[in-house]
C-alpha cells in the first residue's frame, strides 16, 4: 500500500535538509552559484550611481530571474560586488504557488489593426501550479527553499508565508521543523474576498472559500514588531452617538468599573468624566482618538474594491498594495531589507520601496520579471538592478540531476527529444549533439529532412555556431542516413550572443532556424515528472532582431545630444511564438502590421562597456510621463519610437547599445559606433 502524506513527510523533510545542506556546503568554493548583473535601472530623475562594489556604493536592490533556490544560494554565497546575505534580511514575505492545479496566464493588450481598430487581447501562460506527484513533489520544492529562507533571515528577522487551503496545513508542519514550532507567531486570517466566484450545483454542496492564511514566524524570540491600528468601521463608530457641545468632538460613555478613586480624579482633571443628570459617572471615549488595534483576522483588505483597479497590472496572483503595506509596516523599521523568492507582479518590491526599505525580488518567469521592472520604473523606483544567474542553465541542470559532474551531452539528448529529434550517432562532431526529423508527406511520398544541432548549455550560441551548423548541413552524410542531404538545419541554443539576430539576418539563409531553450525547461520536468509528460505544452521560442535607423549625435556645449530612432522588431521564427491557438495569430497579425508594437520596453546605454547595460534612457508602453512632456506616442499600447538624451561630450567614438523586451519577456538588443566629436 503506497504511503499516506504524512507518513512521506519525513522522507520529503529530510531530503530537502539533505538538498539544502548540498548548497551550504558549496558556499566559499568554485563550485557556489554566481548572478550576472544584466541590467543597471536607471529611472529618469535619479542620476547615476556608483559603480557597484566601488568604495562608496550605495546599496542597489535587486530584481532577479531565477529559480529561488539558485537565487538564494548566490545571495548567501556573495561576490566580489556584494557579501554574503547569510543572515542579513530582516523580513521575507513568501507567496507561493498553492498547488492550485491552475494554469496562471498574463494578459497583453496590443493595438487593433482590424477596421474598427478595437485592441487585441492575448493571454500567455505565467505558470503551471501542478506537480507531478501532487502535493508530495511539491512539499519536496518548497522544503529546501524555505531552509536556505531561514539562512538568509537575520535573528531579528521574520518570515511570512502566504497560502490557501490546498497546502497550507502541510506546509505549516514543514516549517516547525525548519524554524522551531516555537518560532510559530500568528496564522493571520485574509479576508481575501466577499465571495469566490463559483456558481451553480458546485456552489450548492459547500461553503465559499473566501481566506488565505498567512503563516508569521521569527528566527529568534527578538524580532521586530510594530505593533499595528486601524480605524474604525462606520458600524463601530456609530457608538460614539454623544456630541460634546463645546467642542463638537463625537463621543461614547463607559463604566467607571474598577477605577481607584485617584484614577477617576485625574480622569476628571482631563475632562474625561461624564456625568449624567442621575449623577451617574462614566469616562468619555472621544471619536477622533479612537482606534482599533490589528489582530490576526484580516478584514478590511479586499481583492475586489474599486481602489485596486488603479494598482492592477494585469498579473493573475497579482497581491493588493495594502496587504504588503501592513506586513512590512508590522515587520521591518525604514532601511530594512525585504525579500521575496515569489516576486509574481512585483507588489513587494514595490511597497517596499515606497516605504524605505530595501528590497530584493525573484521570480523564474520572464513575464514575471517584465511586469516588476515597468511597475517599478513607473513608480518612481530607487535605481536597482536586473540579474540573472550566472550560467543559468549549467546551475539548473545540475540542481535538477541532483550531481556537479553534469554531462551536458545529456542535457542536450533531453533537448533533442523535447524538440522531436532523434539522437544522431555520438561522435559526429566533438561540440554538439546532433539529431534529425525526417517527415514523409502523405499525398505524394516527399521527405523533408531537417538536422537539429544542440548546442551546450555551457557554451554561446553566436555567429561560428550557426556557420558550424550550415557546414554540417551541407557536407555532413554517411551510411548512418539512408535519406542524403539536408533540407534544412535547426539550431537549439540556451545563451546567445548579443548580436545574434544581426548575424541570422546578415546570414540570410531560409534553410537555416534559430531557436531558444526554454529557460525554465528543467523546472518543467521537475513539475511534469519527465519529458513524455512535459512534451506537449513545450515551445522552443523564435529570436527576434531590432533594427535601428543610424544613431544621430549633434553637439550642444559640453553635451552631446543622442537621437535614437527604433526602426523595425522582427521575430525571426514567427511559427515559434510561444503562444497558443488564436492568441499566436493575433499576435502574428499585429507583428506584420506594426511590429514595433510588440516592444514592451526598450532602452539605451549611450557609453556600453559590453559587460553591464546601463539604461540611462528608456520608456515602457503606458509611461505618461513620456507623453506629458512631449516625447511620448500618446498610446498607451506603444511606446516612443524615438529617444534624445543628452549625455557628457565625448571626444572618442562611443559604443550606442539599445536593448528591448516584448510582450513575451524576450530581449535583444543591438550595438552601434557613433563617431568622435569633431
Amino acid at each position: 500500500m503506497a504511503k499516506s502524506l504524512i507518513e512521506q513527510l519525513p522522507d520529503i523533510i529530510a531530503q530537502g535538509r539533505a538538498q539544502a545542506e548540498r548548497i551550504l556546503e558549496s558556499l566559499g568554493t568554485r563550485e557556489c552559484v554566481r548572478l550576472q548583473t544584466r541590467e543597471v535601472v536607471l529611472p529618469p530623475g535619479q542620476g547615476a550611481c556608483p559603480e557597484a562594489g566601488a568604495p562608496g556604493a550605495r546599496w542597489m536592490n535587486r530584481l532577479i530571474h531565477g529559480d529561488n533556490l539558485l537565487a538564494m544560494a548566490a545571495l548567501l554565497a556573495g561576490d566580489e560586488e556584494t557579501p554574503s546575505l547569510r543572515g542579513k534580511v530582516d523580513l521575507i514575505y513568501s507567496d507561493p504557488p498553492f498547488d492550485s492545479k491552475a494554469d496562471y496566464r498574463t494578459k497583453a493588450t496590443l493595438p487593433g489593426i482590424e477596421q474598427e481598430h478595437r485592441p487585441t487581447v492575448i493571454e500567455q501562460l505565467a505558470f503551471s501550479d501542478s506537480w507531478n506527484d501532487g502535493t508530495a513533489s511539491y512539499l519536496a520544492m518548497i522544503t529546501p527553499r524555505l531552509i536556505l529562507m531561514r539562512e538568509l533571515l537575520a535573528d531579528t528577522g521574520s518570515i511570512y508565508v502566504h497560502l490557501d487551503w490546498h497546502v497550507g496545513h502541510y506546509v505549516k508542519i514543514v516549517m516547525d521543523e525548519v524554524f522551531g514550532k516555537d518560532a510559530f507567531l500568528n496564522e493571520n486570517i485574509w479576508h481575501r474576498t466577499a465571495n469566490a466566484g463559483r456558481r451553480g450545483a458546485d456552489r450548492q454542496k459547500r461553503f465559499d472559500t473566501v481566506t488565505d492564511g498567512i503563516y508569521l514566524y521569527t528566527k529568534s524570540g527578538r524580532h521586530t514588531f510594530n505593533q499595528l491600528r486601524r480605524t474604525l468601521t462606520s458600524q463601530q463608530q456609530s457608538a460614539y452617538n454623544r456630541v460634546e457641545a463645546a467642542t463638537g468632538r463625537r463621543f461614547k460613555l463607559v463604566t467607571l468599573g474598577n477605577y481607584s478613586q485617584a484614577s477617576i480624579q485625574s480622569l476628571h482633571a482631563q475632562g474625561l468624566i461624564h456625568q449624567t443628570s442621575t449623577g451617574s459617572r462614566y469616562k468619555k471615549y472621544y471619536l477622533d482618538e479612537a482606534s482599533e488595534v490589528i489582530g490576526n483576522l484580516w478584514t478590511d483588505i479586499s481583492t475586489s474594491t474599486a481602489s485596486r483597479a488603479s494598482e492592477s497590472v494585469h498579473y493573475a496572483t497579482q497581491k493588493p498594495a495594502k496587504l504588503l503595506e501592513r506586513i512590512i509596516q508590522a515587520s521591518s523599521a525604514e532601511g530594512a531589507l525585504v525579500f521575496d523568492g515569489f516576486g509574481g507582479s512585483g507588489t513587494t518590491a514595490a511597497v517596499a520601496q515606497r516605504l524605505g526599505r530595501r528590497w530584493i525580488s525573484v521570480d523564474i518567469g520572464k513575464p514575471s520579471c517584465t511586469v516588476t521592472r515597468k511597475r517599478l520604473m513607473g513608480e518612481g523606483a530607487q535605481p536597482f538592478v536586473y540579474q540573472t544567474i550566472a550560467n543559468y542553465p549549467v546551475e539548473a541542470a545540475k540542481a535538477y540531476f541532483g550531481r556537479r559532474d553534469l554531462c551536458t551531452d545529456t542535457l542536450s539528448q533531453i533537448v533533442l527529444s523535447l524538440y522531436g529529434a532523434t539522437a544522431l550517432p555520438s561522435g559526429l562532431h566533438p561540440q554538439y549533439q546532433l539529431g534529425q526529423i525526417v517527415r514523409r508527406s502523405v499525398p505524394d511520398g516527399q521527405v523533408s529532412k531537417t538536422l537539429v544541432l544542440a548546442n551546450s548549455p555551457a557554451q554561446t550560441t553566436g555567429a561560428a555556431t550557426l556557420q558550424t551548423a550550415r557546414s554540417l548541413r551541407d557536407h555532413l552524410l554517411g551510411n548512418w542516413s539512408q535519406w542524403g542531404p539536408w533540407d534544412r538545419v535547426v539550431v537549439l541554443g540556451w545563451n546567445f550572443e548579443p548580436s545574434i539576430g544581426q548575424v541570422i539576418t546578415a546570414l540570410n539563409d531560409n534553410r537555416l532556424e534559430v531557436l531558444a531553450i526554454p529557460p525554465d525547461l528543467l523546472d518543467g520536468l521537475h513539475r511534469k515528472g519527465g519529458i513524455d509528460r512535459l512534451r506537449s505544452p513545450l515551445h522552443f521560442s523564435s529570436l527576434a532582431h531590432l533594427t535601428l535607423h543610424p544613431v544621430e549625435c549633434r553637439s550642444q556645449g559640453l553635451q552631446d545630444i543622442l537621437s535614437v530612432r527604433l526602426k523595425n522588431y522582427a521575430l525571426l521564427s514567427p511559427d515559434a511564438i510561444h503562444l497558443q491557438g488564436t492568441n499566436r495569430a493575433k499576435l502574428q497579425s499585429v507583428a506584420r502590421a506594426l511590429p514595433l508594437a510588440l516592444i514592451e520596453y526598450w532602452a539605451v546605454d549611450p557609453d556600453y562597456d559590453g559587460h553591464v547595460f546601463r539604461s540611462v534612457w528608456h520608456d515602457y508602453r503606458g509611461n505618461t510621463a513620456h507623453a506629458a512632456c512631449g516625447a511620448g506616442s500618446g498610446d498607451a499600447l506603444r511606446v516612443n519610437a524615438q529617444a534624445e538624451l543628452a549625455v557628457p561630450a565625448k571626444a572618442q567614438p562611443r559604443v550606442v547599445c539599445v536593448r528591448a523586451v516584448d510582450i513575451l519577456g524576450f530581449e535583444t538588443e543591438i550595438t552601434t559606433t557613433v563617431g568622435a566629436r569633431p
